[in-house]
Parts: C-alpha cells; sequence; structure tokens
C-alpha cells in the first residue's frame, strides 16, 4: 500500500503573461480516493494540473504536499512521490516503448546508481497492466495515438507514486480502451491506495469512476463533493451553459447526464426513466 500525501490548493492564482487563468482557488485532494476534475474548455483545469506538479509557478498562493510548497521541494523528492501524465507529452525521437516507460524509473536512480531487478519488474508490470508488452520493442513515433496514449500511461505507471495526476488520460483512445484505462486507474487506487486525479472531459465517465468531483468555472471551483452532490441538473448548466437531465445510471448507480438539445426532448429522457 502507498503512504497517504495532503495535497492541497490555497488561494492559487494561476495565468500565463498578463492573462488570469485560475484565481483565489481552493482546493484540498482527498488522499486515497480518485478525484475527477470537470469543467468547459478554458476554465482553468489542466493550468490547475500544472501548478499542482510545480510545472507553472503561481502568481500568489500556494500548492502545498503535506504541508511544503510543491516548487520549493527537490525536483526528484518531489518525483518520487508524485506523478504527471501532461496532455500531448512529446516523446524523443526513435525512442522505443519500453525504454519510454523505463525513464518512469529515473526519480528512483541515484547519481551512480545502477538498473535493478525491481525497475525491471515495475517496467514489466506497467507494460501489463497497460496491454502494451507487444508494442515493447517498437518506436514510439511510430505508435497510433491510442497506442501512444497507453505507452506515456505505462511510463507513469512505472514511477510508482503515490499520487498520479493525468490531464485527459483517455485522449485519442476509442471508448472501449477508455474504459480499460479507467478501470486500470481504479485497480491501481483499490490495490496500492494510490491517489488519483485526472482532469476529464466526459462527465459521465467522471461521474462512473470517480469517488470525488470537482467541478470548476471561470478558474475557480464551482462545485466538489460526491458525484451525486456535484452531477447535477444546476451544476450542468451553470458550468457547461447546458440544460440535461440526470437520471441514476443503471450499470453504476451513479449520477447519468443526458444533454437536451433542440433534436432531444424531455420525452426521450422519460423513456429512458421507465427503462431504468
Amino acid at each position: 500500500m502507498t503512504t497517504e500525501h495532503a495535497l492541497r490548493a490555497e488561494d492559487l492564482t494561476l495565468g500565463y503573461g498578463e492573462r488570469t487563468v485560475v484565481e483565489g482557488l481552493d482546493l484540498a485532494v482527498p488522499p486515497g480516493r480518485i478525484t475527477a476534475i470537470v469543467g468547459a474548455n478554458a476554465c482553468g483545469k489542466s493550468t490547475l494540473l500544472r501548478s499542482m506538479t510545480r510545472l507553472l509557478a503561481p502568481r500568489a498562493g500556494r500548492v502545498l504536499l503535506d504541508g511544503k510548497a510543491v516548487h520549493r521541494l527537490p525536483a526528484k523528492e518531489l518525483a518520487r512521490t508524485l506523478g504527471l501524465l501532461p496532455q500531448s507529452p512529446i516523446a524523443p525521437e526513435g525512442i522505443t516503448a519500453a525504454d519510454l516507460i523505463g525513464r518512469g524509473r529515473n526519480p528512483h536512480q541515484g547519481v551512480f546508481s545502477r538498473w535493478k531487478p525491481e525497475d525491471d519488474a515495475a517496467v514489466a508490470a506497467a507494460l501489463e497492466a497497460t496491454q502494451t508488452t507487444e508494442l515493447a520493442d517498437r518506436a514510439v513515433d511510430e505508435l497510433s495515438g491510442g497506442q501512444r496514449q497507453r505507452v506515456w500511461i505505462a511510463m507513469a505507471l512505472a514511477q510508482q507514486t503515490d499520487l498520479l495526476l493525468l490531464d485527459e488520460p483517455t485522449t485519442f483512445l476509442d471508448v472501449s480502451h477508455q474504459i480499460e484505462v479507467l478501470d486500470l486507474l481504479t485497480d491501481l487506487n483499490r490495490a496500492r491506495g494510490t491517489t488519483i486525479v485526472m482532469v476529464l472531459h466526459d462527465l459521465n465517465m467522471a461521474a462512473r469512476y470517480a469517488d470525488h468531483l470537482v467541478a470548476m468555472a471561470g478558474g475557480r471551483v464551482h462545485a466538489t463533493g460526491t458525484p451525486d452532490q456535484v452531477l447535477t441538473e444546476e451544476c450542468v448548466r451553470a458550468v457547461f451553459g447546458l440544460d440535461s437531465r440526470v437520471v441514476v445510471d443503471p450499470t453504476s448507480g451513479k449520477p447519468l447526464m443526458l444533454p437536451l438539445g433542440r433534436h432531444h426532448t424531455d420525452a426521450a429522457v422519460q423513456t429512458v426513466d421507465a427503462a431504468g
């Protein structure tokens, strides 16, 4: 099992150039749970994640890991505790999948230390978990978008951190592989107690897989809580400007958002309710 760590943002303000993206944000990540951050495009989700892994320095406020400001922690020390899978990562040209995944072990290497059997075991386990073993010897730049995404996730798993932050981990994946990745992250959380924070665009996937939802709007936290507390018709309207109906997902028991549009009316929603 992993060690539980306290990760929180206090009065955080973030931006790029003269543009402020996140302002006065407070957020506490529940340790040992799966948290999904949702919100409309440009609401600050990815910017927040970048700051929580110290890739973006705050203009004001701070991000704390176990009471210490992450931007003051040594890089290797932070990387042994907290891993990040960013959006659209770039691999070195010609690198094989196995070599890329092996780079997830870098935080565990000393200046003069050698590759150890536990490093091989971590890479093999990550390959197996992401179903990428058959891709190990192939160049990453020759893989499909979905294959590359699974290799990047494998690298993050090989890092074996207590906290794992992922920015749109299901990007480029078809529906079946989206489910596989989210099931994998759930397994990791349940087996090792890994704290997982992920940005997702799909509200229903977020509600199905997360223990804790954070809905952002306009660079601030609009609502936090369990999926039942956050995924409501009022919240969807406030955060996305979208009329919807929220029903109970018959397969998971979690809330299921059904968007309403000009061609989809309450009559269709009532049919779903009756079927449930």
